[in-house]
């Protein structure tokens, strides 16, 4: 890359940027002797944790993060969201990002960027040099990747789009481990590869593995399990790649690595729609529900992951029950009985129930959640549209989702991350990458 930068007489400043995803900005501050690489940058440049958005879930916090906008403006509120006027649901891919994307402004800029595994980019686009999508992909290069000798090359080193997370399921995690960290190797010899075959402006790529790996051994690290050192030997080959990546860089470029949420020990899985069910909000017309579309003309709530809740109303439902003059009645009371609930030892499951306006404004926020719930830790809420014979349970996964606590490391000193969260991220790159923008066009702001 440094000759073709030679080549061109280009003196534009250039942007790395990694993505952690899932990681607690704790882990690192908590095991700096685990992690000298990442320890590293947090003292030669600047580093600290930050807040994710509302709600704090890869779907809709990936498109954000790239963005530097609210799900009000890009359109993606989580894994599944419904279609407007109707009760059928989809799941969103990178078609249904309606905001300008990073990469999308450094190519405007007639500049390159080479895109990386980001969840929800599916089908890649051709606007930039090459671009292998992530989470939420099909796994077939072919695909999932553009241009097509792109792909060739990823399916000549056996590149992994993500991990096999129902080996996570069993009881022993062995293989779920040795597949992770086969991922996480060849995740880092592509990155390794195009950072050094390119000549882009903005390399931006993602290592889904770690929020993978949180899923199911975060409790072991957090209260002193049987993986638990399974767990930082993992996150110290994560942060020894970091460091190989961080000296492969001319010194040209910034490096920026962040996560998109932070992580805590999951306690209980909460049935939401199972909770309203048994407190008369939510109805269906079967006595086995499979879809959303199942909903009954009386039921007055339902939800989508993660805490997501939404009022039957009417002219904005098809069966809507709850009239419009009610709306902030109707959801008042709903949000108070949230912010009641209670888990099976009596602490309280919502952290704190966001309203609508709070959270969400933009051109798209008409499929907007009325409430969303912000989950104290230890709390995953769910929300299937089958019943469950109890409210709480207990899955698989040891470890979900935090809204706060998230990572961002600045390989600049001069970056102030104090009372940041992940809208700050986009302006930031933008900022190092040296292209004008409009202040007034993101919800976060530079950090630099």
């Amino acid at each position: 890359m440094g000759l073709f930068d030679r080549l061109r007489g280009d003196d534009n400043p250039r942007v790395a940027f990694f993505g952690i995803d899932g990681v607690p900005y704790s882990l690192i501050s908590d095991n700096e002797e685990r992690f000298p690489n990442l320890t590293a940058l947090a003292r030669e440049g600047s580093a600290g944790p930050i807040d994710s958005i509302v709600p704090p879930e890869s779907s809709a916090c990936w498109p954000s993060l790239t963005t530097g906008v609210n799900p009000g403006e890009t359109g993606v509120y989580g894994f599944q969201d419904r279609e407007v006027g109707t009760y059928d649901t989809y799941v969103p891919m990178g078609d249904d990002v309606q905001a300008k994307r990073l990469w999308d402004r450094v190519q405007e800029d007639g500049r390159d960027a080479t895109v990386m595994n980001v969840p929800v980019t599916f089908p890649p686009q051709r606007n930039v040099q090459r671009m292998v999508s992530g989470f939420l992909s099909v796994n077939d290069m072919s695909k999932a990747a553009y241009p097509d000798e792109f792909g060739g090359y990823l399916d000549s080193i056996d590149y992994k789009l993500d991990v096999n997370a129902k080996l996570g399921h069993e009881d022993d995690k062995t293989a779920f481990i040795e597949d992770a960290h086969e991922t996480l190797e060849k995740r880092y010899e592509a990155f390794s590869h195009y950072i050094a075959e390119d000549d882009w402006d903005l390399f931006f790529g993602v290592f889904m593995t770690t929020d993978r790996v949180n899923h199911f051994l975060f409790e072991d690290y957090e209260r002193d399990g049987a993986n638990k050192e399974a767990f930082l030997d993992f996150y110290e080959k994560v942060d020894d790649y970091l460091g190989k990546l961080r000296e492969q860089l001319p010194e040209d470029v910034t490096m920026v690595v962040a996560s998109d949420h932070g992580f805590t020990t999951l306690d209980n899985e909460v049935h939401l729609n199972e909770w309203l069910q048994r407190e008369g909000w939510l109805e269906f017309d079967t006595d086995e529900p499979e879809e959303l579309a199942d909903i009954s003309e009386d039921a007055r709530a339902y939800s989508f992951i993660p805490g997501r809740v939404y009022l039957n109303l009417e002219g904005r439902e098809p069966r809507g029950s709850v009239p419009q003059d009610e709306y902030e009645e109707v959801r008042d009371e709903l949000k108070a009985e949230l912010e009641a609930l209670e888990g099976p030892d009596g602490e309280k499951v919502a952290e704190r129930v966001v309203e609508k306006e709070e959270a969400f404004r933009g051109d798209h926020d008409d499929i907007a959640p009325d409430l969303v719930i912000i989950p104290n830790h230890g709390f995953d809420l769910k929300a299937g549209f089958k019943g469950h014979d109890d409210v709480f349970t207990k899955g698989a996964r040891n470890g979900m989702h935090s809204f706060d606590n998230a990572s961002l490391f600045v390989d600049d000193p001069e970056a102030n991350i104090s009372d940041a969260d992940l809208f700050d991220i986009a302006p930031t790159i933008l900022d190092l990458l040296e292209i004008d923008f409009q202040r007034t066009e993101f919800d976060g702001a530079s950090l630099v």
